[in-house]
């Protein structure tokens, strides 16, 4: 792919995004290109390291503040007709509860998600409580000379600190998950208001 046929798709993937934004990337990649081509790669080899347009424009699109697409996206390009705004003012009893359940639903799955892992970590938290206070309580009744129950409280605290560190591998997966799938979710609503297809 040429540099020109490499900037044009590039623009065409980053529509939604506003115009400065998009100048200052063609600008960039352009720049970028050319100074591969300085090192002594041909245009075509010095495109083909930029990867694809797809991969470019998911990074782009990722590193995009949310704020800035949706602010972008419902700033009209052109002035707004009479007969629009009286469509907007006669449909705002639909749109309006409609747009808001669908933020609400979104922002809600994205706090359950993470108060689900809060809770690992809070039930991680008390199992390590619950095992130092059986060991606590272990030492207290080897010093006042009362061996079995000191024994079984031992045990306690044994079973504790297993089922601690068990728990402790499933909550960091657990974050780990949950902050790629909260990655993955931001980035696809960001997708839908940039509104572009995939490119390869």
């Amino acid at each position: 792919m040429r540099k020109q046929e490499f900037l044009n798709a590039l623009r065409e993937g980053l529509k939604g995004l506003p115009e400065k934004d998009i100048e200052e990337r063609l600008t960039f990649y352009g720049e970028m290109i050319d100074d591969r081509i300085e090192e002594g790669l041909s245009e075509d080899e010095a495109v083909a390291r930029m990867g694809t347009v797809g991969e470019v424009v998911s990074q782009i699109v990722a590193e995009t503040p949310l704020t800035k697409i949706v602010r972008e996206k419902i700033r009209p390009k052109r002035k707004v007709r009479a007969w629009e705004i009286v469509l907007l003012v006669l449909g705002f009893p639909l749109w309006f509860p409609l747009s808001l359940t669908a933020i609400v639903l979104v922002l809600v799955f994205y706090i359950v998600l993470w108060t689900l892992v809060i809770c690992l970590w809070a039930i991680e938290a008390a199992l390590w409580a619950g095992a130092l206070a059986c060991a606590v309580g272990a030492i207290g009744l080897f010093i006042t000379k009362q061996p079995v129950p000191a024994f079984g409280t031992v045990g306690a605290a044994l079973i504790l600190t297993g089922l601690s560190i068990f728990l402790f591998f499933a909550c960091k997966a657990a974050t780990v998950g949950t902050a790629k799938l909260a990655k993955k979710i931001i980035r696809g609503i960001k997708n839908l208001f940039v509104g572009r297809e995939k490119t390869k």
